[in-house]
């Protein structure tokens, strides 16, 4: 089987999480991107609010990087949507691996994040137990409640489900 690696630093960093989406995904380990940080302003095409971006120029971004069969490549570049580009990074130990970076018009800094989004984020971070110096501003970040309650009940309840595997990465 042929195969590429995914490199997560939002809402994809959860294992369970990744999986729902492209069931071949395969955690290999976790990264740190350095001069990179991590923002929530690219806009959400589907709801108005703001999705994880990086972007050059801060202390650097914690990766979840992945193993994930070629063929399922176009599926993952679907979910993600327009307003990203699938780029390649350099990730020391893993070598390339596959990301994807908000294009320029699709950023608005002003957007907050959904709360379940940023829950999303949040616990796949805690699952890779990355540095309470990067969890913290995570946790503290505000965030607005999904004016559709029905996406809000979907996916708070799917994120209640990474709450079974939050003993870390030995659980998944």
């Amino acid at each position: 089987m042929s195969s590429y690696r995914y490199a997560a630093y939002g809402s994809n960093l959860h294992p369970k999480r990744l999986r729902k989406r492209v069931p071949s995904a395969a955690l290999i380990g976790t990264g740190f991107l350095p001069g990179f940080r991590l923002r929530f302003h690219k806009l959400s095409d589907v709801d108005g609010t703001g999705k994880c971006n990086i972007v050059a120029g801060g202390p650097g971004v914690y990766l979840a990087i992945f193993d994930i069969a070629t063929s399922e490549r176009m599926q993952l570049d679907q979910i993600e949507g327009p307003g990203y580009e699938r780029q390649d990074i350099q990730v020391n130990n893993f070598g390339t691996c596959s990301t994807y970076i908000a294009i320029s018009r699709s950023i608005d800094d002003s957007l907050q994040p959904a709360d379940w989004y940023k829950e999303y984020v949040v616990r796949g971070a805690r699952f890779h137990a990355f540095p309470e110096e990067y969890l913290s501003p995570l946790e503290n970040l505000p965030a607005v409640a999904d004016a559709d309650n029905e996406r809000s009940c979907r996916e708070w309840k799917l994120v209640d489900e990474l709450l079974i595997s939050a003993l870390g990465p030995d659980s998944q």
